[in-house]
């Protein structure tokens, strides 16, 4: 029987009594059930019932609570009116596509009870959806409370449900620019929520600069969360009223805001609430992680290479070693989104402080806790920083006694290394493994401020915000293509005088910030001859110049190829790339306690999860 049992026709519902199923969206079940067992106890002294129970951490987060719903579909089936209903295979079709990577990366099979074609029924006979409450969180409210205008913003703390139906209800508003979508989930299973801001929104189009601001990586630093949730609201508004810096913004710009990129820890600070929160409560994630200490370290390879000559300093990739330990899955989540978009731009919002700080935030003497320590882009990276200091009233404000007037000689900007230097920082990450510069904006001393203070803050920072997004459209711009107008893509923008090079997209298009000046631009790929153009940004210049480069085919002999950079180890596929994916090149590993043990011996996590259990489930091993 390859369908496995059919609903039956009666059955005695009982109680859902089983803790980890305790949050399923129904609470009748009934037994037997289609793995033949035929009690609670026996439900729960199963090896399935175990795995269910662990998957959450051996998997490091990732596809919860969706697996661990939809495994109680089937070991505690759903019973209404004396009748037993099957779970949707269309829904696990679906999960078993976007979760399958996750298994491989452990090296573990499919838990056979999951199995689509036998377990799940078709719609036709039917069926219920197991996840069907996780989704209707992320429905939009009908409408405004009554009497208030659509433009109104709500000035105030939103919880999780209410953070993601503001972004629900702008994104339908302004379905003509503006979409939501989820880069991934957080550890206990929150979707991690983006509103995109775009004239043809999940698309990139050629030369549309592609810009991120993320907010509340420290979940009890919330003021950030709460700025890009205002800033949502303010671009839809704005772009239906007919305004014009806004509308040629967005029409020319492709936005993306993460109002939380820790919705866990903000769960714990918001429960001590604004006023009564500590320094360090919520800061972490539900892992007790660190999220902006949880990328990999790749300025101190920065500064090993940059002592070479010949060597390439940027792109770097990601050390085996740091898949061996503990990488969240919203930091997983975050770096899968910038593999997957071209940034050219970023700003990660926090609190604590009044100030701007930018790369590196890793000083180049390990032992020194504050120096200066400027990447090659340091002109552009001051100007970055500046292009949100310099509208910030309070930023401006010349006081001593203020907030973050310890930085102001400095214009309320700073190197990061010169402020405190520390590792695993996401700004440096973005700038050693992408195209994308990215700067750490402190919105003030308190952490998690009052609701009465939220407006006053929006007034402060609506203008930066905007100044920053309009950054993008700073330096150059252009295709690179072959003779016959084909797209190159990865070919290499290099500056003279400045050691880091940027990439061109799948498309051949790229973006290069720059300053102001002189500079000698060279596009270059394997397999062609390096083109080299002079370029002049006028100091005033607010549009990106066009400068498109043709690279025709080396002649007879061999070929000269770029030179790669110097890799000491191997590199396998990192957890989050789909298996069908071609890799242009090496890429990270997954760790070598994740990779399948040498002489036939068990997975890792064989021993860890017989000692929970006296049985051996060895439908679980794939060899």
């Amino acid at each position: 029987d390859c369908h496995g049992p059919a609903a039956a026709d009666s059955a005695t519902c009982v109680d859902l009594q089983l803790t980890t199923c305790a949050d399923a969206a129904y609470n009748r079940t009934a037994f037997p059930t289609a793995l033949e067992h035929r009690s609670r106890e026996a439900v729960e002294a199963s090896s399935e019932y175990i795995l269910l129970s662990v998957l959450h951490h051996l998997l490091e987060g990732q596809c919860n609570p969706d697996l661990r719903l939809l495994g109680c579909a089937v070991l505690a089936p759903r019973c209404e009116g004396g009748r037993e209903q099957r779970p949707c295979r269309r829904v696990c079709q679906g999960l078993q596509e976007a979760c399958q990577p996750a298994f491989d990366a452990i090296d573990m099979a499919w838990p056979y009870f999951l199995d689509c074609a036998r377990y799940f029924a078709p719609e036709e006979e039917g069926c219920f959806d197991p996840l069907e409450q996780l989704r209707g969180d992320l429905e939009p409210e009908e409408a405004l409370p009554s009497g208030l205008p659509p433009t109104f913003i709500h000035f105030a703390h939103h919880s999780y449900a209410q953070m993601v139906r503001v972004l629900k209800r702008t994104a339908s508003r302004c379905a003509q620019v503006a979409k939501t979508y989820s880069i991934g989930r957080s550890f206990e299973g929150k979707d991690l929520l983006v509103i995109e801001f775009s004239g043809r929104p999940g698309q990139h189009e050629l030369m549309e600069p592609e810009v991120k601001l993320i907010g509340n990586i420290h979940g009890n630093e919330v003021a950030g969360r709460e700025m890009l949730l205002y800033l949502a609201q303010y671009l839809c508004s704005e772009y239906l009223l007919g305004s014009p810096r806004i509308q040629r913004l967005v029409n020319t710009t492709r936005i993306h805001l993460l109002p939380s990129m820790n919705p866990d820890g903000y769960e714990v600070a918001a429960a001590e609430g604004a006023g009564y929160n500590g320094w360090t409560s919520g800061r972490q994630n539900a892992q007790n992680l660190d999220l902006n200490r949880n990328f990999p370290d790749l300025t101190s390879e920065y500064y090993r290479l940059a002592a070479a000559r010949g060597v390439r300093t940027d792109h770097i990739p990601i050390p085996q070693y740091y898949w061996w330990g503990k990488v969240a899955p919203e930091t997983k989540a975050i770096m899968k989104w910038m593999r997957t978009i071209p940034f050219v731009l970023s700003a990660s919002l926090h609190g604590g402080d009044l100030v701007v700080s930018y790369p590196f935030d890793l000083s180049k003497h390990p032992l020194e806790e504050k120096m200066f320590s400027p990447t090659p882009d340091e002109k552009m990276f001051k100007l970055l920083a500046r292009a949100y200091a310099d509208v910030h009233p309070m930023m401006m404000d010349r006081s001593e006694h203020r907030c973050g007037g310890n930085f102001l000689k400095r214009g309320s900007i700073i190197n990061g290394a010169d402020w405190y230097s520390f590792t695993g920082g996401m700004s440096d990450f973005n700038y050693l493994h992408t195209n994308c510069f990215e700067i750490t904006v402190e919105l003030g001393c308190i952490k998690f401020p009052p609701e009465e203070a939220l407006y006053g803050l929006w007034q402060h920072n609506k203008e930066p915000l905007l100044s920053f997004l309009e950054m993008a459209h700073r330096g150059i711009k252009g295709m690179v293509v072959d003779r016959f107008g084909k797209p190159v893509k990865n070919a290499r923008i290099i500056v003279r005088g400045i050691r880091h090079d940027i990439t061109t997209a799948p498309d051949g298009d790229y973006w290069r910030l720059l300053p102001p000046g002189s500079h000698v631009v060279v596009a270059q790929a394997p397999g062609y001859a390096k083109v080299m153009k002079r370029v002049t940004i006028p100091l005033r210049m607010k549009r990106a110049g066009r400068v498109d480069f043709i690279l025709q085919p080396l002649g007879a002999g061999p070929k000269k190829f770029l030179p790669a950079l110097r890799r000491a180890a191997p590199h396998f596929r990192a957890p989050w790339r789909d298996p069908a994916e071609q890799d242009p090149e090496p890429l990270e590993p997954l760790g070598a306690h994740r990779l399948p043990s040498a002489g036939g011996s068990k997975p890792w996590w064989w021993a860890y999860f017989t000692s929970l259990t006296p049985h051996r489930p060895r439908w679980l091993l794939k060899y």
